[in-house]
């Protein structure tokens, strides 16, 4: 009697992996990834002041 197909030993050895993180390394970045990248980062003074006053709140100065 032979073994079931599920009992086999897989003999992968994560070449399907290996290839597609090698194309996605080799496509360059996502459009998306760029956008944000380049995007201005705009900080309001709200923002500045929420975290000195955490800042405080936590013991630390300067």
């Amino acid at each position: 009697m032979t073994k079931h197909v599920s009992d086999q030993p897989r003999t992968h050895t994560g070449t399907r992996l290996r290839e597609y993180t090698r194309q996605e390394r080799e496509s360059g970045t996502h459009p998306a990834w760029e956008i944000l990248r380049t995007r201005p980062q705009t900080r309001g003074g709200e923002n500045r002041k929420t975290a000195e006053y955490l800042r405080i709140e936590r013991g630390r100065s300067a």
